[in-house]
């Protein structure tokens, strides 16, 4: 366990207008919009969904969590994001262009206050009433403000922190599966079951969706149905329920998906984990890239050439930096290990974000990775074309091209949760990345 500090001026309060104090990012309290919502009753609506999943512990719910949302300021829009307390419900939701009506003032990120009282003001806003808000105290407030900062201290699980990284290199292998118009979508979701624990799979069927307890070509998973009730109160205004996830076939196991409500202002998006049971953390989708020094490498070229635009050009960025778009990919999943950069499955790209956690953190918190640099450090490693063999403890382990291995891990998971430790150190030493195999 680790603690986030969170520290305000002051609370976020809805007075006059909307005031969402700032806790660090490009400066210890950042100003980054002033102006107002278009749309303001479906904003302060997305904007407690994103806080309710914040708070919530969705598989075995005991205590509410107490995590701030962060917010990224773009170019041309606003980016609200969370994960839940149980790090398997990852929601964004992104204020476009025709949702402000002011001006962006600086780009970064950080965390934003949206305390109880704000919750309880933010559900009395109407579908027609004005809404001014500023993302950040005035200057005024940063040089004069001279009582009590308002603190706290959150204990945050490691988990958590990775989970950013594992949810965009997975929206990132996502298509759109399916579309719905309005009315469509609040009778469909007003008929899910209220658990938390059951897997469907929703098939297109005409102008909606079939739910099944099979997988079948063109389906999405939808694990753990109730995860999706911060969506409800959005659906009042939402134009189209659109739904992504990865291509599945008959007997597929349980995929994550990303579940998406929109209008031409706003998009509000709740991206579930592949079981009500599993967190994002410990997907392992991150440790190949994690684990070779070239990636690393372009990683840093690619972040000095990242701007605030809307979407990350992947075919621009690779004739900048002058390698192949492969490898901009890999450096982009690198980056987003330490919450450089985002996924936006809308738009089916990159978007550049800057959380407050640097990647050598998020790499010690990767244990299959230190457990594979620990192994090729005790030379315990022999690579071979086909068959390698790796000594763990008093065990010794064959991994075969360097993918199945015959370690408990690999007969649990079969590779649903990336490499295991002896296949990813195999991998290493076959890349030469960190030591040659011993002879």
């Amino acid at each position: 366990m680790v603690s986030a500090a969170y520290s305000y001026l002051g609370s976020s309060a809805l007075d006059d207008g909307l005031t969402l104090q700032t806790s660090g990012g490009p400066a210890a309290h950042p100003r980054f919009f002033t102006g107002f919502l278009t749309d303001p009753g479906a904003a302060a609506t997305g904007l407690l969904a994103v806080a309710e999943v914040a708070r919530t512990r969705y598989f075995r719910p005991v205590s509410p969590a107490s995590l701030d949302p962060v917010v990224t300021a773009g170019s041309d829009r606003l980016r609200f994001e969370s994960f839940s307390g149980c790090c398997g419900v990852y929601a964004r939701m992104d204020v476009l262009p025709a949702g402000l009506d002011g001006e962006i003032v600086a780009h970064g990120t950080t965390n934003v206050d949206v305390n109880l009282p704000l919750q309880r003001a933010l559900a009395r806003v109407g579908r027609a009433d004005p809404l001014h808000v500023a993302v950040g105290p005035d200057d005024l407030t940063v040089t004069t403000f001279d009582g009590p900062l308002v603190e706290r201290k959150v204990p945050l699980p490691s988990r958590w922190l990775r989970g950013f990284a594992e949810a965009q290199v997975l929206t990132a292998r996502f298509d759109p599966r399916a579309e719905i118009g309005a009315a469509e979508a609040r009778v469909l979701l007003n008929r899910l079951p209220a658990s938390d624990k059951s897997v469907l799979w929703a098939v297109p069927a005409g102008r909606s969706l079939r739910f099944t307890s099979r997988p079948a070509p063109g389906a999405v998973c939808l694990p753990g149905a109730g995860r999706l009730a911060a969506f409800k109160p959005f659906l009042r205004y939402a134009y189209v329920l659109r739904v992504y996830g990865p291509v599945v076939s008959a007997g597929n196991g349980p995929v994550a998906s990303t579940w998406e409500l929109s209008m031409p202002s706003l998009r509000l998006s709740l991206t579930l984990s592949p079981e009500p049971h599993r967190g994002f953390s410990g997907e392992g989708s991150v440790l190949e890239s994690l684990a070779t020094d070239e990636v690393a490498d372009d990683a840093d070229l690619i972040s000095a050439l990242l701007s605030w635009d809307p979407a990350i050009d992947v075919d621009e960025l690779a004739t900048s930096a002058g390698i192949s778009t492969d490898r901009v990919r890999d450096a982009l999943t690198q980056l987003g290990t330490s919450g450089r950069v985002g996924y936006d499955v809308a738009e089916a790209g990159y978007f550049h974000r800057t959380l407050p956690y640097s990647a050598d953190v998020v790499e010690k918190m990767n244990p299959r990775l230190a457990g594979a640099r620990a192994l090729i450090a005790a030379g315990a490693v022999t690579a071979g074309p086909e068959v390698s063999f790796v000594r763990g403890g008093a065990e010794a382990y064959q991994v075969r091209n360097a993918s199945s291995c015959t370690c408990p891990w690999w007969a649990k998971h079969r590779g649903g949760r990336g490499p295991c430790k002896h296949a990813l150190a195999v991998r290493m030493v076959l890349a030469g990345e960190l030591a040659e195999a011993p002879a």
